[in-house]
């Protein structure tokens, strides 16, 4: 693995911080209903759950800043929105709405700073600055989270469309592993970690 990649370890320790901060704390059952959710709506175009048209184009860009599309896929091509629209459809009213107001907000900063009124309508830079100042509230730390759940759970499950975050960081998902199972992990095992 070249030193650009990420490391399943690293990756895995950045992303155990991912729903810090977030209004929605999923286990993994709960991922996994959303995911198969999101999958059928994704694979049969169907109309979004509970995100009004402007909040999917919204959304959709803020979660292509937060996972972008480069030389490897993005949130984009793992089709994050459904799953996002999927988690908010399940009794989360309250949560879908801090996440409008969230919106709102960051809407009216775009507006005030950049004289645009949608922040699918800014330059990434500008995307990039706003999202930056928005960092520590719960609206960040929500959509952040559900961007990340989406984007590496199952791909079987709705998430993960055509495993593309399974690339990302460089997971071989095989149906069965022969011997020797943890060589990957064998430094770390030396080190005594």
């Amino acid at each position: 693995m070249i030193d650009t990649q990420l490391s399943r370890r690293a990756f895995l320790r950045s992303a155990s911080g991912a729903a810090k901060g977030s209004i929605i704390i999923l286990g993994l059952p709960a991922i996994l209903v959303s995911c198969e959710k999101s999958k059928k709506a994704n694979l049969l175009n169907e109309k979004f759950s509970v995100l009004s048209k402007e909040e999917v184009q919204e959304f959709h860009a803020i979660a292509a800043r937060i996972i972008p599309t480069d030389e490897t896929p993005g949130a984009t091509e793992a089709g994050v929105i459904y799953f996002i629209d999927n988690v908010l459809n399940d009794g989360r009213a309250a949560e879908h709405e801090t996440l409008r107001i969230g919106l709102r907000e960051m809407q009216a900063a775009a507006a005030q700073k950049f004289n645009v009124s949608y922040f699918h309508e800014l330059e990434s830079e500008q995307q990039d600055q706003l999202l930056t100042e928005a960092e520590g509230t719960p609206f960040f730390g929500t959509i952040r989270f559900l961007t990340i759940a989406g984007m590496f759970s199952l791909p079987e499950y709705g998430g993960n469309r055509d495993k593309v975050g399974y690339e990302l960081i460089g997971f071989e998902d095989r149906h069965a592993w022969h011997p020797p199972y943890g060589s990957y992990d064998a430094d770390y095992a030396e080190r005594g970690e």
